[in-house]
C-alpha cells in the first residue's frame, strides 16, 4: 500500500510534549491557589486605579485571516447584491462567473421583488459599519502560560475582530444582531489555531486540568446557533480554530481513501484532489467555507448524495480528542462489526464531546464527464411525484433538485443581462408560446428541476434517458442545459440575497427536514399555511415570501427546504417575531413526521425537540455517554442536549 502525501509541512509547529516535573508543579500550585474560572489579574497604577495584568503567554496581534470573508453578512467581503445608479440590481465583484460571466446586472430582479416581497427601496436599513463592542474576556492565566510552554498551537488571539468572528454563525438572527446592535452577547475570550492533532490532544488536557471551555471552530457557517456563547458561562472560553489544520496528510490510491485534516474546506479539497483525478463528492451548499470536521459533526449532507452518499457514507473513520483521551474505532477497513458504532455515536455530536482533528474518507475517481439539464412540469405536485418515481427506480444522477413556482419566478427574475438580447428576447417568446399555449402550462403554477449527470459519456446518456423517461410519464418537459447550470449555481448565491433583503427591512431564512414520501405535500402545504397565519398574529403587514424546494431524495422519502421571509419595517422586536415564527413551522414539520434536521443539525435552536425526537431512553443515553467522555462540561457550547 502506498500512501502519498499531499501537501507540505512548511511553517508546522510540532508540539513538545508535556512540561518539565518541575513546571507542572508550579502550575499546579498555580490552579490550586486560584479559582476554576479566573479574571485576568489586576494590579494598581500609581493613581490606584485597577490595571489588568496580562498573562505570560507567546499571543499575536490581530488576526488577519478572516478579513476576506464578512463579519455581518454570508460570504465573501467583495461580493454582494446592491442597487446601482440606473435602479438595477447588480452583483458586486468577479465571483460565480458560472452564472454571472459577462455581465452581473439583473434588470428583472428590482421589480420582481418589489411585487413579491413587498420591498420598498425608499426606506433603507443598512448595517452599522463599526464593530460592536464585546463584553470584556476572561482570562484562564494558568491555562494560557502552560498551553504558552507547551507551544501547542500555531497562533492565538485577543483581539476584539477575531473573537467576533469566532462567536456567531449564520442565523437570521445572529446577523440581525450584527447588523444593529451596539453591544453583542458572550463571546469568546480567546481564538486558539493548532496546528496538529497533537496540539489538539495537548490543549484539550490543559483546558481539563484548569476548567477552560473549549468550543470547535470549523468554517463558522452554522445555521444552528452552534457556535453562540453560553450566556452564563463564567469560566474562560476557547474558540479553538482547526483552519490552520488543513492538509491533506496522505492518499491511498490503491484503496481509494483518504486521510484529512479537520480544519481543511470543502472548495479546497475538491480542488486538490480534481488535480489528481480524485474526488470525495461530498459538496454542500457551503462547500466554499465549511470544513470537513464540521460536516463530520453535523453529519452533513451534499449536493451530489444520490452518487456519493451523505458524510457518513464517505468517513471511514476520524479522530476524536474527548477530555477523556483520542476516540478512534479501528483502522483503515471498510466496515466493521465490533458491538455499537461508536464512531456513529460521536458523529453529529457537534463539538459537546470532544474535537474531531483528522478523517480517514472513501474516495472515487474524477468523472470523465459532466451534464446539466433541467425538467419543467406543470406544478410541484407531479415534480414531486416524478422524483419518487427516480428514487423508487434507483436512476437518480447525481443531483436533482425540485423548485416550485415561487423559487422558479426567483431564478428567473435574477437572470443578467445578455450579450445577445434580441435573440433571446425572440427564443424567450417562443419558448412561453409553446410553454404557455401548446403545452398549456400556467405560469403561476409551473416549477422546475434542475439535473447534474456525472459519469462517462455513454453512463450520461443512459441516465438522461432514464430520468427523462421517467419525467415524461408525470409531464416533465426537457428545459435545457442552461437554466440547469444557473439553478445549480443559483444555490451559492441565494444567502448574499438575504443581506440584500435586510438592507431593506426583509429577513428571511431556509430551513430543512426529511419527511416520508407520502408527507412530503402535506408537509409543504402546512409549513405554508402556518408561516402565514404566524406571521399575520405576530404582526407581519403584508404577505411573507414562502418558498419550498426538494433538494435530495431516499428510497423512503426526501429532504425538503423551506425558504421564508417577511417585511418587519414598523415591527417591534422583529427577532422575537421570527423565532416564534419560525419555532411553530418546525412543529409543523414535526406534525408531518418529518425530522428536525436533515443535515443542519441540532444546535440550540432546536435543543427542544431532541427529546421528542430520541425518547427519554435516548437521552439517558446521550446524557451518559456525555458524562462519561466529559465529566466537568469543558465542551459546554451548549448543543443537543
Amino acid at each position: 500500500m502506498t500512501k502519498n502525501t499531499m501537501s507540505n509541512t512548511d511553517g508546522q509547529s510540532k508540539g513538545t510534549g508535556h512540561p518539565s516535573a518541575t513546571r507542572r508543579i508550579r502550575n499546579t500550585l498555580k490552579h490550586m491557589s486560584t479559582s476554576a474560572s479566573m479574571m485576568v489579574p489586576v494590579k494598581r497604577a500609581e493613581g490606584g486605579e485597577e490595571v489588568a495584568e496580562p498573562p505570560r503567554w507567546d499571543h499575536k496581534g490581530t488576526d488577519e485571516s478572516k478579513r476576506h470573508t464578512k463579519w455581518n453578512g454570508w460570504g465573501y467581503a467583495d461580493t454582494k447584491f446592491f442597487v446601482n445608479d440606473e435602479g438595477n440590481v447588480e452583483l458586486t465583484g468577479n465571483r460565480y462567473s458560472t452564472i454571472f460571466n459577462t455581465h452581473r446586472v439583473m434588470p428583472s430582479f428590482r421589480p420582481w421583488v418589489e411585487k413579491i416581497m413587498s420591498v420598498d427601496l425608499a426606506y433603507l436599513s443598512l448595517a452599522r459599519e463599526n464593530y460592536p463592542t464585546l463584553p470584556a474576556p476572561i482570562y484562564n492565566k494558568p491555562f494560557l502560560e502552560d498551553i504558552s510552554d507547551r507551544k501547542c498551537y500555531k497562533e492565538i488571539y485577543t483581539d476584539d475582530q477575531c473573537r467576533l468572528y469566532h462567536g456567531h454563525g449564520h442565523t437570521c438572527q445572529e446577523v440581525f444582531e450584527l447588523r444593529h446592535h451596539e453591544t453583542t452577547k458572550r463571546m469568546p475570550d480567546v481564538v486558539i489555531y493548532p496546528g496538529s492533532h497533537d496540539h489538539v490532544v495537548q490543549i484539550v488536557e490543559a483546558a481539563v486540568k484548569y476548567d477552560v471551555v473549549i468550543i470547535p471552530y470549523g468554517g463558522g457557517t452554522s445555521v444552528s446557533g452552534a457556535l453562540e456563547c453560553p450566556e452564563g458561562e463564567k469560566r474562560m472560553i476557547v474558540s479553538l480554530d482547526m483552519q490552520r489544520m488543513n492538509r491533506i496528510l496522505w492518499v491511498d490510491r490503491e484503496n481509494m481513501i483518504a486521510c484529512i485534516e479537520a480544519g481543511a474546506i470543502g472548495q479546497d479539497i475538491a480542488d486538490k484532489l480534481e488535480k489528481v483525478g480524485l474526488t470525495m463528492g461530498h459538496h454542500p451548499d457551503s462547500e466554499e467555507f465549511s470544513s470537513i470536521g464540521g460536516w463530520v459533526s453535523t453529519r452533513a449532507s451534499g449536493m451530489k448524495k444520490n452518487v456519493y452518499g451523505n458524510i457518513e457514507d464517505i468517513v471511514v473513520n476520524f479522530k476524536l480528542v474527548t477530555p477523556k483521551g483520542v476516540l478512534q474505532s479501528g483502522g483503515e477497513f471498510p466496515r466493521i462489526s465490533a458491538g455499537p458504532g461508536v464512531m456513529q455515536m460521536a458523529m453529529g455530536a457537534e463539538g459537546t464531546l470532544g474535537v474531531v482533528t483528522e478523517v480517514l474518507v472513501r474516495l472515487r475517481p474524477s468523472p470523465v464527464s459532466r451534464k446539466y439539464s433541467s425538467v419543467v412540469f406543470a406544478d410541484f405536485e407531479h415534480g414531486v411525484m416524478a422524483m419518487r418515481e427516480i428514487a423508487r427506480r434507483r436512476c437518480a444522477p447525481a443531483s436533482i433538485r425540485l423548485m416550485d413556482n415561487m423559487q422558479f419566478q426567483f431564478g428567473q427574475a435574477l437572470k443578467p443581462l445578455s450579450d445577445t438580447p434580441f435573440q433571446d428576447e425572440i427564443l424567450g417568446s417562443i419558448q412561453k408560446a409553446y410553454l404557455f399555449n401548446w403545452e398549456k402550462l400556467e405560469q403561476d403554477k409551473m416549477c422546475a428541476a434542475t439535473l447534474l449527470f456525472e459519469g462517462t459519456d455513454k453512463e450520461i446518456k443512459m441516465q438522461e434517458q432514464a430520468v427523462m423517461a421517467v419525467c415524461k410519464e408525470y409531464g416533465g418537459i426537457g428545459g435545457g442545459e442552461e437554466n440547469g447550470i444557473r439553478g445549480y449555481f443559483l444555490t451559492y448565491v441565494i444567502a448574499y440575497l438575504r443581506d440584500y433583503g435586510f438592507d431593506f427591512y426583509f429577513m428571511s431564512e431556509s430551513f430543512e427536514t426529511s419527511v416520508p414520501w407520502a408527507n412530503v405535500m402535506g408537509l409543504v402545504e402546512g409549513v405554508n399555511t402556518v408561516i402565514s397565519q404566524e406571521c399575520k398574529k405576530h404582526g407581519v403587514t403584508v404577505a411573507p415570501f414562502i418558498s419550498s424546494r426538494v433538494t435530495q431524495t431516499y428510497d423512503t422519502g426526501a429532504c425538503v427546504y423551506t425558504y421564508f421571509g417577511f417585511m418587519y419595517r414598523g415591527m417591534q422586536d422583529p427577532v422575537k417575531a421570527f423565532t416564534a415564527i419560525e419555532s411553530a413551522a418546525r412543529d409543523e414539520i414535526i406534525r408531518h413526521n418529518g425530522s428536525i434536521s436533515h443535515h443542519h443539525g441540532v444546535g440550540k435552536h432546536r435543543k427542544k425537540w431532541v427529546r421528542e425526537t430520541v425518547s427519554d431512553t435516548g437521552m439517558t443515553m446521550l446524557k451518559a455517554v456525555k458524562d462519561g467522555l466529559d465529566p466537568t462540561n469543558i465542551m459546554a457550547n451548549g448543543n443537543i442536549l
